[in-house]
């Protein structure tokens, strides 16, 4: 059953990764999915490429995001793709999964200002342009980070970044949530992606984490697709304002005493 099906959806960082797990996923249930990228138009084009393939429906807008006017020229360059395809540029679901990653991004003034420009800034900014085209039902997912739970060296400024995404979550679904629009922010633990593969060619390295888990094993981006479809989905009306932890239960505590 396609329970998305007319539904629209924009998902931020989607050509790779989790971002594109999420595309794919959200076009599998019957979305028309806006695949926003900022840089890799082949990754953006394989993307659209394997949706369309599976039977589903997308676009891609390149914008690259932490610039002046970033969210103004995303959402216009996909309500003009919602138009052309529709006829409305009703939005129904906003994912905000693009995002620098946390190397040297504490190392200078100005990166710390790129990092929070992107994971933060550019967030805000779509989703105050995003609402006046939600109606009730619409979805609004945040991608979020374990790292805001667990102190991990090395990610200060990241997780900084990613905290302040959760705060937005939970104080914006009090604002919405009379509109019948709901805020949800998923926060992945360690998940295959390009940046984690090298786990792949350290399997010492990759136990020592799921060891840490109660499901031993490393994420993949269908897994965080999986929460953000069901958060994304009628079922979820009921669910707001929570920061939903998709890590495989990491750091728990101990599993056996003695």
């Amino acid at each position: 059953m396609s329970v998305l099906q007319a539904k629209t959806a924009l998902v931020t960082g989607a050509s790779r990764g989790i971002g594109r797990a999420i595309a794919e996923r959200l076009a599998a249930d019957g979305a028309l999915v806006a695949v926003h990228y900022g840089r890799n138009d082949a990754a953006a084009k394989e993307t659209v490429a394997a949706i369309e393939a599976a039977g589903g429906r997308a676009f891609a807008v390149r914008v690259e995001l932490g610039l002046p006017g970033d969210a103004e020229m995303l959402l216009n360059a996909v309500t003009a793709g919602l138009r052309e395809r529709t006829g409305t540029d009703r939005l129904d679901i906003l994912v905000n999964n693009a995002a620098l990653d946390q190397e040297g991004s504490g190392a200078t003034p100005e990166a710390f200002d790129r990092l929070f420009a992107v994971n933060v800034k550019a967030p805000y900014f779509i989703i105050q342009r995003a609402l006046p085209l939600m109606g009730a039902g619409g979805r609004i997912i945040n991608i979020g980070s374990g790292v805001t739970r667990i102190a991990v060296p090395g990610e200060l400024a990241y997780s900084m970044t990613k905290a302040a995404l959760a705060t937005l979550g939970r104080n914006l679904a009090n604002e919405v949530g009379p509109r019948g629009i709901t805020v949800n922010t998923v926060e992945p633990g360690t998940t295959h992606t390009d940046r984690m593969a090298w786990l792949v060619d350290q399997p010492q390295a990759a136990q020592m984490i799921t060891a840490t888990q109660a499901v031993e094993r490393i994420g993949t981006p269908a897994d965080i697709a999986a929460v953000v479809a069901f958060l994304a989905s009628p079922d979820s009306g009921w669910v707001t304002a929570n920061t939903i932890d998709a890590s495989g239960g990491t750091y728990l505590g101990p599993k056996q005493l003695g």
